[in-house]
């Protein structure tokens, strides 16, 4: 065998294992979003973001920003039976979106009973009962009196707040937590444990509703957002007032498509990265 052949070996191994490294880059984020930033008008005055950072953490956020004023516009919460104890059955963010034919839906409130032991041994599965934690209202029905955090309510003139303005209830949806009052994060939050989060806001100035969810517990993806950081990325995109809503694996934002509905995120129900966890209620963007 003559020298120059001896030489190729070296360089062959060094193309297979780039080869190698970039095959398993793409299949790791294969079924991700692109962690890069866009922005994407899905219909009058509704603005799709997606921003990406790598520094202090890496993180993949997605923000809808609904122009209230749009007389087109109509919120829809996941209604439920008030006459049981368990008032909702759970279904994933996409069956919701494609049920109710929203334009975006993100999951809403904290729920019970709730349990994951194994991909094999889980609670709920898709239309098993369920109870969401705070209150909850939709179309004038309320299902769930709630454990006293705070609500996000929707008359039926589409009029947002996060307090009750008069004595009816028509949609209503809860959370876990403020973020946000009056134009500043709330004293306190938490700025160091990193997960995937669900958050909804109010720009009171510019009458428009802010839905955010971020991705996480994904390593060289993103690997979430703390509480504190989830304030302020609300206060950039304009609230002035914003809750917490259930995070962790329940976090997925679902966009319909000309094609169908498309989870914009990356959900990590169970560890398992684009695994929907099925839950209690959610909140949608309907246009005609």
């Amino acid at each position: 065998m003559s020298p120059k052949k001896k030489k190729r070996y070296p360089w062959i191994l060094v193309v297979l294992v780039v080869l190698c490294c970039l095959g398993s880059c793409g299949l790791y984020y294969a079924g991700r979003p692109w962690p890069s930033d866009l922005r994407e008008e899905l219909a009058p005055g509704v603005i799709y973001y997606r921003r990406a950072q790598t520094v202090p953490y890496m993180m993949v956020a997605h923000i809808v920003s609904v122009d209230m004023s749009n007389p087109d516009l109509r919120l829809v919460v996941t209604p439920g039976d008030p006459n049981t104890d368990y008032p909702m059955v759970a279904e994933t963010t996409s069956d919701f979106l494609e049920e109710y034919g929203a334009l975006v839906a993100i999951n809403g409130d904290g729920f019970t009973p709730w349990y994951f032991n194994s991909p094999f041994d889980y609670y709920p599965h898709p239309g098993d009962p369920v109870r969401p934690n705070g209150l909850a209202a939709s179309e004038g029905v309320q299902y769930s009196h709630g454990n006293g955090g705070p609500t996000l309510y929707i008359s039926a003139e589409n009029r947002v707040s996060f307090e009750l303005v008069d004595d009816s209830v028509y949609n209503a949806i809860s959370g876990d937590f403020m973020l946000v009052t009056g134009d500043a994060p709330v004293a306190g939050l938490d700025d160091s444990r990193l997960a995937p989060r669900t958050a909804v806001g109010y720009d009171a100035y510019d009458n428009r509703l802010i839905l955010v969810v971020i991705d996480g517990r994904q390593p060289f993806y993103s690997q979430g957002v703390t509480i504190a950081d989830l304030a302020d990325l609300l206060l950039y995109y304009g609230a002035t007032e914003a809750m917490s809503m259930d995070g962790g694996g329940s976090s997925t934002m679902v966009i319909r498509r000309a094609s169908g509905p498309q989870v914009v995120n990356s959900p990590i129900e169970g560890y398992i990265p684009g695994r929907q966890r099925p839950v209690a209620n959610h909140l949608g963007v309907w246009l005609p």
